[in-house]
């Protein structure tokens, strides 16, 4: 039977409702921002990249630099989003640029959004989850953290990304035909 050093600290208290993962464990740190919802640890993981992605973009720096300064562990995940949307930015830009209407750019969105954006068109075009829930949790993660009107623009846009996905032209690493001279 293993038992814990009289110094050691005895855990922090769990929340109405939780359970131990296993007798005896300990609660130790709260992984979360603090905020009241209940998220997944893939949702927890999105959050943490979006805020490497949008950090990177409003400081002018490479989101794996943002990482790498991170005060604490990342989740794999985390890192597996910020490295697939850094290595896929300018296909995946291209992507959001084509889908953007009226006198929107990629430019004029607000940061947030725009790295919402990019973090979904990545997992429509380079993972295997399928596009109602890439929409979803970026729609989920506009809800909570950013404008009111974001969660429409989001939903339109991102829904334009999903019915392309797979055709022609619009597939990641295709780009559009040169004009014939």
């Amino acid at each position: 039977m293993r038992t814990s050093a009289p110094d050691a600290p005895a855990g922090l208290a769990l929340a109405p409702g939780e359970r131990p993962p296993m007798p005896g464990a300990v609660k130790v740190r709260v992984l979360d921002d603090g905020t009241p919802h209940h998220h997944t640890a893939r949702t927890k993981a999105r959050k943490a990249a979006l805020d490497a992605l949008y950090q990177a973009d409003l400081r002018g720096v490479d989101p794996l630099d943002v990482l790498e300064d991170a005060p604490r562990a990342i989740r794999s995940f985390t890192e597996e989003i910020v490295r697939g949307v850094r290595f896929h930015q300018d296909d995946i830009d291209a992507r959001i640029a084509r889908a953007v209407t009226g006198d929107w750019t990629l430019e004029r969105m607000p940061g947030l959004d725009r790295a919402l954006a990019r973090i979904a068109v990545w997992e429509l075009d380079y993972t295997d989850l399928r596009p109602s829930a890439a929409i979803s949790e970026a729609l989920g993660l506009a809800d909570e953290y950013s404008t009111d009107e974001s969660v429409a623009f989001l939903n339109g846009l991102l829904g334009a990304v999903a019915a392309t996905v797979g055709r022609a032209g619009d597939a990641p690493g295709d780009a559009d035909p040169a004009p014939e001279a």
